[in-house]
């Protein structure tokens, strides 16, 4: 799996990226937290690194940021070399999920702490601290104490101090972790209207798969200190490229067996349970090869009578009703395959047609075999 990818291919003449890094590698004795990556991040875009706890991702950004030097390859901000570049001579700033505010100075110092130490004049400073605060929608919040403030306040107030310094990146390091549910949400509107009205190239990192999904131009998925796959976040949903990628970004039922079939494109596969599922394969993949296939919830079909499916040229399965999650919109059921009592999840559709379900109810549930994905081994694993 190749890691030399890039957020959005410059042709001949495109403008300089923001962001390229070349080969980077950083090791902790025999541990690989970057290895061998590379990428490009294009001026002006919201560019997410998604992945899992210590897939190497906060490794990468603070090597950006200046922070950690890489052990090979080298970074280049705005077109400049910035290997042996301290942190404080970066066109960097960075946004920490802690947010690492002043308690005892008041908003207007926050914001304005970059500007004093680069020595700019205090009206000068007092005027783009007050266009700053304008534009993050907390005008006249210059003398409000920081523990005065909201969560969502304080996070922009951070983001201010940042931009207030007209870096070429502004990174951000989990900013939305501390924040509670109803607040994150709120939160990721307002991230990604606020890259949206300045402009400044944006490299964000996060676990959370739903922060990436909305708010980036592209997204990188990132495991091992490697990225499996860059892309729009649609292409990374519908169009995953490993199965790591399939499994991570977005609910899956995951079915794990053998190719009983190959016809084309189209893999039959035979769990060791015995369900047997039709899927699109990802790549080659040969008669008999071990494979895993996935399926997402919103894609299958709900029906009480299988001729509905049947109607629709759909094959189906039958199931027994083993859990209700009702969770609005987002509803789904837990069924049990009958023949191989295989977890199956399905979500129910917004129209309230399956309100009356119960469990234990006998139902049954298809699915388009192109909508689903099926991916084989590897090369490696295949001749090994």
């Amino acid at each position: 799996m190749s890691s030399d990818v890039s957020a959005a291919p410059t042709a001949s003449g495109a403008a300089q990226p923001d962001l390229q890094a070349t080969h980077v590698t950083k090791h902790y004795g025999a541990f690989h937290a970057v290895d061998d990556l590379s990428l490009e991040v294009a001026r002006g875009s919201f560019f997410s690194i998604l992945g899992p706890s210590g897939c190497g991702k906060t490794t990468l950004l603070r090597m950006i940021a200046g922070f950690l030097s890489p052990d090979s390859g080298a970074i280049q901000i705005g077109g400049q070399a910035m290997n042996g570049v301290p942190p404080n001579r970066r066109p960097v700033n960075m946004v920490f999920q802690h947010l690492a505010l002043f308690p005892m100075m008041n908003v207007g110092d926050n914001v304005g702490y970059g500007l004093a130490r680069r020595g700019v004049a205090k009206d000068e400073i007092k005027r783009r601290v007050g266009d700053m605060l304008e534009r993050v929608s907390l005008p006249g919040a210059q003398d409000k104490r920081v523990d005065q403030l909201s969560g969502g306040q304080k996070q922009r107030v951070a983001i201010a101090r940042s931009l207030v310094l007209e870096p070429t990146l502004l990174l951000l390091d989990e900013p939305l972790g501390a924040l509670d549910l109803k607040l994150r949400e709120h939160m990721k509107i307002e991230l990604k209207q606020l890259q949206a009205a300045f402009g400044t190239t944006f490299v964000y990192i996060t676990h959370d798969q739903s922060e990436a999904l909305v708010l980036s131009d592209h997204v990188a998925v990132m495991n091992h200190g490697r990225f499996e796959q860059v892309g729009t976040p649609q292409q990374l949903y519908y169009e995953p490229q490993t199965p790591f990628v399939a499994g991570f970004v977005g609910a899956n039922n995951r079915i794990a067996g053998r190719a009983s079939d190959v016809n084309g494109n189209l893999v039959t596969v035979t769990s060791a349970d015995g369900m047997v599922v039709p899927a699109r394969a990802m790549g080659q993949v040969q008669l008999g090869d071990a494979v895993e296939a996935f399926v997402r919830p919103e894609v299958a079909r709900l029906a009480r009578q299988s001729v509905t499916l049947a109607d629709a040229g759909l094959p189906f399965f039958s199931a027994r009703v083993a859990s209700l999650l009702f969770d609005g919109a987002n509803s789904a059921v837990l069924l049990h395959e009958e023949n191989s009592h295989t977890e199956f999840r399905i979500a129910l559709p917004q129209t309230g047609q399956f309100a009356d379900l119960a469990v234990g109810e006998r139902v049954h549930f298809g699915f388009d075999p192109q909508r689903a994905v099926c991916f084989a081994p590897s090369q490696a694993e295949r001749s090994a």
